[in-house]
């Protein structure tokens, strides 16, 4: 009796909860990680802070006079396109310190203990949003000393921030999907590059469309990059929307759609193999 008391007590000050409330918990506990990692990773402190103030400074000193945006000034045309290409590139840094887990077998150690799967995928993606938010004070306070004059009020700036919000989340569940399939750290942040760049600079976000190619006019007007960017530059001062934050969110809605689904899929089987 004496040595099973003791059992008997430690089960019963568990406390009980719903499995919902395990996953939110586990989830917090996997960001705080990540979100603690940030400091001791200059990389990730790099990515967030200078990159953006690198790129404000190029794109207005060195590049902008040669650009020319009928109706505004450059400076407050390129914001929108800096905080767009910020956010997407940011989405990759919580795939890569995914890969990292799963090369280092860290997740294997997850697997051991009593915690919700959800949150080893949706964790790093918290911890993404939290990042992206430095990067986007960062880039307000950067642009507001190169000239940058917003016109925005309080809930158009809380619409702006969502947007970018959202459209961080979506690009972080395409890195997880990659991460995943790779499961290399260093490969993930090649196919950054390959893919996201390219798609960053072939949009609206730094020259107006009109400048590009009659055949590539359609392309990139359409493509997520360019209608999260004109939705940001409308919103902040005061442009033309139209349809684009529809399509914003339908952008950003139909790629969490496929890949979180895509995503636990390959998770059961890294889980599975």
């Amino acid at each position: 009796m004496s040595a099973t008391a003791p059992a008997i007590s430690a089960t019963a000050q568990i406390p009980s909860h719903s499995k919902l409330y395990w996953a939110i918990a586990d989830t917090l506990v996997i960001a705080r990680r990540h979100i603690l990692h940030i400091p001791q990773t200059p990389e990730q402190l790099f990515s967030a802070t200078l990159q953006p103030i690198m790129f404000i400074l190029l794109f207005v000193y060195c590049l902008g006079g040669a650009i020319n945006v009928p109706g505004i000034s450059y400076v407050d045309f390129l914001m929108a396109g800096i905080f767009v290409q910020t956010i997407v590139m940011e989405g990759m840094t919580g795939a890569m310190g995914l890969a990292t887990d799963l090369k280092r077998g860290i997740i294997d150690r997850f697997r051991t203990l009593p915690m919700s799967p959800v949150a080893v995928l949706a964790g790093p993606i918290l911890s993404d949003i939290v990042r992206n938010l430095l990067a986007i004070v960062v880039m307000v306070a950067m642009g507001l000393l190169v000239g940058f004059r917003p016109t925005a009020g309080p809930l158009e700036w809380v619409g702006a921030v969502g947007m970018l919000l959202l459209a961080g989340v979506a690009v972080s569940w395409i890195g997880t999907v990659v991460a995943l399939l790779i499961r290399d750290p260093e490969a993930v942040q090649m196919m950054a590059f390959v893919v996201l760049l390219p798609l960053s600079f072939a949009s609206s976000a730094f020259v107006p469309i009109e400048s590009m190619p009659s055949w590539l006019q359609p392309i990139v007007r359409h493509q997520p990059v360019t209608v999260i960017v004109t939705t940001i530059r409308g919103l902040l001062i005061d442009q033309p929307i139209g349809s684009a934050g529809w399509q914003a969110l339908a952008w950003c809605a139909a790629i969490t759609a496929v890949c979180l689904p895509v995503s636990v899929m390959l998770y059961r089987r890294v889980q599975s193999a």
